[in-house]
């Protein structure tokens, strides 16, 4: 009878190849799961992968991931207190260096500088000239005004009144300037205006604008234009540690005498540039020679506020304060100690960070001047040394440019 050889597919191995056999297939799916594994790992940033796979064996908390927050599940997310970081604090754990309160804190001081009643903001009129808008004063402030001279007119007869500067008061910028300033000369006589300078600000519709006249800083407010100054964060570190150079304002100030302020702060008067006031003002103020301001000077942006204040408030004649600060950033040498020069301020000294939140809570018996707060809140949101993840923190970030900034 004829035999068929078997198919190679139904021929069984003999048992001394079977073993082989078995261990090479076994290498195969091994190889096969170890390439799915790879191709998986693959899709993910190595950096990821591999930080997670040494988290986990480790438990060490690498530093570029030291202020992610942690997945958490709708239920912890909810049940836990929220953690804050300060973005440069250097502590492997990651703990905050503020306390959680101190967001609420800033907001008082941003709101303590922005202080404009809404009844008084509706009944706010504009004061113009050609038709061109300057500023903002209260009715009582307006007929004040109309009524010292025929350069300032009150016209009533529309449903919004408006304070104009006729053309009794000349049409150059000299002109304007000497007919102002005659008008205010006598207010000041009268006790109307205090606090005289003898320092003269450029008045226009923005700050890139020609001046339409110049007007002694401390009669600014009382036609609510847009004053400007430049205020300076002094740093210097300290054994890896940022701290600010404070300085305490004389007692004879006219305002906010004895107050902590700044090292270095000022109005932006006409004909200077920025930079040449922050020269003059650094050098004035705190004996800084101008070579280290003009090599460690950095500009930061600006900050804006709107306040109604001023002696008679309490009697509707108050003054509309509408500031723009521009800020710098002065990293001072190490072993450079500011000056006492113009009797301005008493003496100067450093405050750690901790310091600078500890002042900003409402209660603290020994404050800065207002309107520093906002400058430094502005740079500890800009150096990292607040959380974004903070609660509040893009309010805070809003309020700090809540008035006109141009």
């Amino acid at each position: 009878k004829r035999q068929t050889k078997p198919h190679p597919s139904t021929m069984r191995p003999t048992p001394e190849i079977s073993a082989p056999i078995s261990c090479f297939r076994y290498l195969v799916s091994s190889f096969h799961i170890a390439t799915i594994m790879l191709a998986i790992a693959s899709l993910r940033p190595a950096s990821c992968f591999s930080t997670t796979i040494i988290r986990q064996q480790r438990n060490i908390v690498s530093p570029l991931h030291r202020h992610a927050r942690p997945v958490m599940s709708a239920r912890t997310r909810t049940d836990r207190q929220r953690l804050y970081s300060s973005m440069n604090s250097g502590d492997n754990d990651g703990s905050q260096w503020y306390p959680p309160s101190l967001m609420d804190h800033m907001l008082y001081r941003i709101k303590e500088v922005n202080d404009v009643p809404y009844n008084i903001k509706l009944g706010l009129i504009d004061f113009t000239i050609n038709s061109r808008v300057l500023g903002k004063v209260t009715l009582a402030v307006a007929e004040k005004l109309s009524a010292a001279g025929p350069i300032f007119e009150l016209s009533t007869g529309t449903n919004q009144p408006t304070l104009t500067l006729t053309s009794a008061a000349g049409t150059t910028v000299e002109q304007r300037t000497r007919s102002i300033a005659t008008v205010m000369e006598k207010l000041r006589g009268s006790g109307y205006i205090t606090g005289w300078r003898d320092e003269l600000y450029p008045v226009a519709e923005s700050f890139d604008s020609q001046p339409l006249f110049l007007i002694e800083r401390a009669a600014a407010s009382l036609l609510g234009v847009l004053e400007y100054g430049v205020h300076i964060n002094g740093l210097v570190n300290v054994d890896n540690e940022t701290r600010m150079w404070m300085a305490r304002r004389s007692k004879t100030k006219s305002k906010f005498p004895g107050f902590l302020d700044h090292i270095v702060a000022g109005g932006q008067p006409a004909g200077l540039s920025l930079l040449e006031n922050v020269v003059k003002e650094c050098t004035e103020e705190a004996g800084i020679p101008p070579e280290i301001t003009r090599q460690c000077i950095k500009p930061a942006g600006a900050i804006s506020y709107e306040t109604y204040g001023g002696p008679l408030k309490s009697q509707g004649e108050g003054v509309m304060n509408r500031v723009v600060l521009f800020c710098f950033d002065l990293v001072l040498p190490d072993d450079f100690v500011p000056v006492v020069t113009d009797g301005e301020v008493e003496s100067f000294f450093t405050w750690s960070l901790e310091d600078i939140a500890r002042s900003m809570d409402p209660e603290y018996d020994d404050p800065l001047k207002p309107n520093c707060y906002p400058v430094i809140i502005d740079y500890l949101l800009r150096s990292g040394a607040i959380s974004p993840d903070s609660p509040k923190y893009l309010e805070i970030l809003r309020t700090l440019r809540t008035g006109t900034c141009c």
